[in-house]
């Protein structure tokens, strides 16, 4: 297996010279009635994988409990070695946790495309990751589609962190409440963002198309107050989107984790997909069937852009009934720290239990972090930055029997 890891390394550095985005001619990715059509004018069922934890890291991902936001790890790194050590980690995270290697390797287990979440930091000029660029989210991104374009891979893009938080939790990085739907400055803000983003892909055929919001209105808020303002941002957005872009297709999510489209009330532009979410539902057709209704209704397009985190049983059963339903699917999420519920996991590095210690400590204020504080700073942060070199994808270790799950195969 290490042999054809260290294989795959050296076909994808040969190929990552001149692996830059560049506007095609090209025909794209497209929606006619209840299928989306691939380029060569046939129905076009997604099998890929969401680049979780990358450009928006996730607590439980780190085997971090209490601190689960990227902000909230940023603070713990930050507390450990201090702000300088904690940018040049982000930094060197970014480059290392997907490659052109990574691209190469899902390509290669005959996945056709991948979902990549995004924060909006990464667009302005707030401080994200140790930068404060808004051009640094098109530096990455870019990157990544000239891999997938080289691969044949195509590209969602999903805006995982909205401006203000679209859902209230930790996957929005925002501040525990959905304020996105009550704040006009930052509904503005996702648009103009939008807008950008629209403007800068318009002609990249790599591109798919764009997942508006992920997951909005969580469960733990009042919907009948927030429920009824997600379609209208949605509609702003849209527009915006089709002044500068009609390529792309509009990805749009239910409320409620992805999951309740009754807030919607159809759909509204002719190159449209209603995109859900199902976690840790029984593995049987009755689990989505109120999706493949609203496929019937409105003779629409559906795709599960979030599923998984599951056992390799599951895995297999619930690839099949939505292939047996025509249902193309991202699975979340494609790597992590010492899992077997994704494409790949790398190990936890040596004395990160101390850093995981410390973060589930009392930090609330500045006398508990003193106390928090390790005896041995440079051990916790030497542990911190082993990160780096685990994350790589010649020392990460494919899950086979989860990549068989999928029917998918390692190719030797």
């Amino acid at each position: 297996m290490l042999k054809t890891l260290k294989k795959i390394v050296m076909v994808a550095l040969c190929a990552t010279i001149g692996s830059t985005v560049q506007a095609q001619s090209g025909k794209f990715i497209s929606v006619k009635g209840k299928d989306i059509i691939g380029t060569d004018g046939k129905p076009f069922y997604m099998r890929g994988t969401n680049l979780g934890n990358w450009l928006v890291p996730e607590g439980y991902m780190f085997k971090f409990k209490s601190i689960n936001s990227p902000k909230l790890i940023n603070e713990a790194f930050a507390e450990l070695m201090g702000p300088e050590a904690t940018k040049a980690f982000w930094k060197q995270y970014l480059n290392n946790y997907i490659t052109r290697a990574d691209i190469h390797f899902l390509k290669s287990l005959g996945m056709n495309s991948i979902r990549i979440p995004f924060n909006y930091k990464l667009f302005t000029d707030e401080d994200y990751l140790g930068e404060s660029n808004p051009n640094h989210g098109f530096e990455l991104i870019d990157r990544v589609i000239g891999w997938c374009k080289q691969e044949g891979l195509h590209v969602i893009l999903d805006m995982h962190c909205a401006p203000g938080g679209q859902t209230g939790d930790n996957i929005d990085d925002g501040y525990g409440y959905p304020f996105l739907f009550d704040d006009a400055a930052s509904q503005q803000l996702t648009i103009n963002i939008w807008r950008t983003i629209a403007t800068h892909y318009k002609n990249e055929t790599t591109v798919m198309g764009y997942d508006l919001l992920n997951e909005p209105i969580a469960t733990f808020f009042d919907t009948a107050h927030f429920n009824p303002r997600l379609e209208p941002l949605y509609k702003r957005i849209t527009q915006v989107i089709r002044t500068v872009d009609n390529n792309h297709i509009i990805f749009i999510g239910g409320a409620q984790w992805d999951g309740n489209f009754n807030p919607l009330t159809g759909p509204f532009d002719a190159k449209m997909v209603y995109t859900f979410h199902s976690y840790w539902a029984p593995p049987v057709k009755a689990s989505i069937q109120k999706y493949l209704d609203m496929r019937d209704k409105y003779n629409i397009p559906i795709y599960i852009g979030e599923t998984g985190e599951n056992k390799d049983e599951w895995i297999a059963q619930f690839t099949a009934v939505l292939e047996q339903n025509h249902i193309g699917w991202h699975y979340w999420p494609y790597k992590k720290m010492d899992n077997t519920a994704g494409v790949m996991s790398f190990s936890k590095p040596a004395n990160y239990d101390l850093v995981i210690d410390y973060t589930e400590k009392p930090r609330g204020n500045f006398a508990d972090i003193r106390k928090a504080a390790p005896q041995n700073r440079e051990q916790l942060k030497q542990a911190i930055m082993d990160v780096l070199n685990q994350c790589k994808f010649e020392n990460c270790t494919p899950n086979t029997g989860y990549i068989k799950a999928l029917g998918l195969k390692i190719k030797n």
